[in-house]
């Protein structure tokens, strides 16, 4: 029987973490030594966890995919990071902003989970300042603050447009620290292939050297998946290209639940598509909506360049609709508006398929000041000059709210097997506020597990021997990839990973139908046929071969998209990121108040579904209203 108990202790909300520690085993320090954590996934989550529970005493192997941890996908994350520190006293508290992120995530989120994000925020803030990331700040040296979507306070702080950047550099540094003392062994250039699991306990991974291709088998007394979300699913969506759902879907396969997969944010601030051969989008951050004005002309298919445009024909339509809120309105609200706006005939650029962000109204020192980098950034990929001439921006998907299952402590239901940041779906709901997902990648990796971890190795104890699994296992990879090798058909992974993202995009993305989810399913799994007698995969397994590696995950990402059409069709609501155009726009809190946790059913189309109850004991679920 699949345990999905939350383990959330009982008590008033504000104390329930402080009530988890008191009841938390510990190693004692002379026996951490004896333990060792793997940590997949080398960004903030990774990188902090590693670090910290380095220097407690515990040994430590992590592994990337990439040349170096500064590499990892965080360092996308530009806009800034929340805290509850009211320095604008403008009426912020931990309770502001637990009811902001449960509101947010349009209350399909633990409640527990989100006070606990909130309540450990300003931890997460005093650390990083401590570690010497340079955040703004005002003219008397205090930290300055900007507002993000869906709240009415200023709580994001922030490094110009570079945020995730400078974390990570900070995380990064603490963890060469601890490679430097032995504590920590960093093994770069490894992609997670297999969970090895042994007496129902994970007990280590099994990994490709990405320059040799040897197949290799790490074995350790826990493991911790830091590995990222899975919005490049989409294929062209704002992740970095070796942004993938391996670790998790392998761990899945293994017997670990994905939890709400259907719940993907589309961001409203990307550049649009281009042409037929692009290979991702470019985020431009949420930030700039605080100084910038989102409009569309007047008047339907309006072909004159938009500084010819007078004041009185354009439609600031987020303003006119969300007066409250304007232009600060939540991700999923805004990323809707757009589509709707441009499907009506009134969008903008060569494709129309576009919305004007203007800064015509904010100083340019201003703009340079807070934004440079992002502005450079937007100039060099467009040849258009943002400081006189509106950005052109349009929804493109962006963060995978859904992910592996965890309780309260981020275990999985595996015994020593836990998830961090995006590769979990406990924080976010429905829907991610703006500036929540680096601080939940360092409340997960500084404060929650170095110690939920600890007390699962206090419990469990040392590992038995499983190297007889492991190099059952480790074989087992080696067939998968020579199969792969052997693969002579017409079509590359790259080609099939377009085509998956072409249903997804037309099916599962924005908006939703019933009709439509059900095609999406059709047409995965007749891709999936394809890509098993079709695929060609050139080179050698045992070398650096970059078409095993998309093989590898493209196949991955088959799996993966039918489930999330599958868990699109299954929620018959509207809420947060997941709107039905067939249905009422209203959540069904009477058939939906629920996480839906799948486990794999040996294929992809017969998953079995587990239910975790949302129960709401601070904050009754209402009508979202901006």
């Amino acid at each position: 029987m699949t345990d999905i108990s939350s383990r959330i202790p009982p008590g008033p909300i504000e104390q329930k973490w402080d009530s988890c520690i008191r009841t938390l085993d510990l190693v004692a320090p002379a026996n951490r030594r004896r333990y060792e954590v793997l940590v997949v996934g080398a960004g903030l989550a990774g990188c902090a966890l590693a670090s910290t529970m380095a220097e407690q005493g515990y040994r430590v192997k992590i592994l990337t995919l990439l040349d170096s941890p500064r590499r990892s996908h965080s360092v996308a994350a530009q806009g800034g990071i929340n805290a509850a520190k009211n320095y604008c006293n403008d009426g912020d508290s931990v309770y502001r902003m637990f009811c902001d992120a449960l509101k947010g995530g349009d209350f399909r989120a633990r409640e527990a989970n989100v006070y606990r994000l909130a309540q450990l925020s300003n931890q997460v803030l005093n650390h990083t300042v401590a570690q010497g990331v340079p955040y703004a700040r005002e003219y008397g040296g205090g930290l300055a603050n900007r507002s993000f979507g869906g709240v009415q306070v200023s709580r994001t702080f922030y490094a110009r447009g570079q945020t995730g950047q400078q974390l990570l550099n900070a995380a990064h540094g603490s963890l060469l620290r601890q490679v430097a003392r032995g504590q920590v062994q960093l093994l770069c250039r490894r992609e997670m292939v297999d969970l090895i699991v042994d007496g129902g306990r994970a007990n280590g991974v099994i990994s490709r050297h990405l320059l040799s291709g040897e197949i290799e088998a790490h074995t350790a007394d826990a493991v911790v998946i830091a590995s990222g979300g899975y919005s490049s699913v989409y294929y062209l969506s704002s992740n970095a290209l070796g942004s993938n759902a391996t670790a998790i879907w392998r761990c899945h396969k293994r017997g670990a639940l994905i939890a709400n997969p259907s719940f993907v944010q589309f961001h409203p601030t990307c550049l649009p598509e281009t042409g037929p051969t692009q290979s991702k989008l470019t985020l431009m951050s949420e930030g700039l909506r605080n100084d910038g004005r989102v409009w569309v002309p007047v008047r339907a298919e309006d072909g004159r360049v938009p500084n010819q445009i007078p004041e009185d024909e354009r439609d600031y339509y987020l303003e006119r609709l969300y007066p409250d809120y304007g232009n600060l309105v939540p991700r999923d609200i805004a990323s809707r508006e757009a589509l709707a706006i441009c499907q009506a005939g009134y969008g903008v650029g060569p494709t129309r398929r576009s919305v004007y962000l203007d800064f015509k109204d904010t100083s340019k020192d201003l703009l340079r000041t807070r934004y440079g980098n992002l502005f450079e950034m937007y100039q060099e990929i467009t040849g258009e000059d943002p400081y006189k001439i509106p950005m052109r921006i349009f929804p493109a998907a962006h963060f995978s709210m859904g992910g592996l299952w965890v309780d309260y402590h981020l275990r999985t239901n595996i015994s020593g097997l836990f998830a961090l940041g995006e590769a979990n779906y406990a924080d976010h709901g429905a829907n991610r506020l703006g500036a929540n997902s680096l601080l939940q990648t360092l409340v997960d990796g500084l404060f929650v597990a170095p110690l939920t971890v600890a007390d699962e190795l206090a419990r469990l104890g040392p590992r038995t021997v499983v190297m007889e699994t492991a190099e059952a296992l480790r074989r087992e990879a080696e067939v998968e990839t020579g199969r792969l090798v052997a693969s002579y058909g017409e079509r590359t992974p790259r080609d099939f990973h377009r085509s998956l993202g072409e249903i997804l995009r037309d099916h599962v993305g924005v908006k939703r139908s019933a009709s439509g989810l059900q095609s999406a399913i059709d047409e995965v799994r007749v891709l999936r046929r394809e890509f098993d007698q079709n695929l060609r995969v050139v080179g050698e397994a045992n070398d650096l071969n970059n078409q095993v590696e998309q093989a590898g995950r493209v196949r991955d990402f088959l799996e993966l998209g039918e489930l999330i059409a599958h868990d699109a069709l299954y929620r018959e609501e509207c809420c947060g990121s997941h709107f039905r155009s067939d249905l009422p726009a209203e959540r069904n809190d009477e058939r939906f108040a629920h996480v839906a946790a799948w486990e794999w059913g040996g294929e992809a189309s017969k998953p079995r579904l587990h239910r975790e109850e949302l129960n709401f004991e601070e904050l009754q679920p209402a009508r979202r209203t901006y």
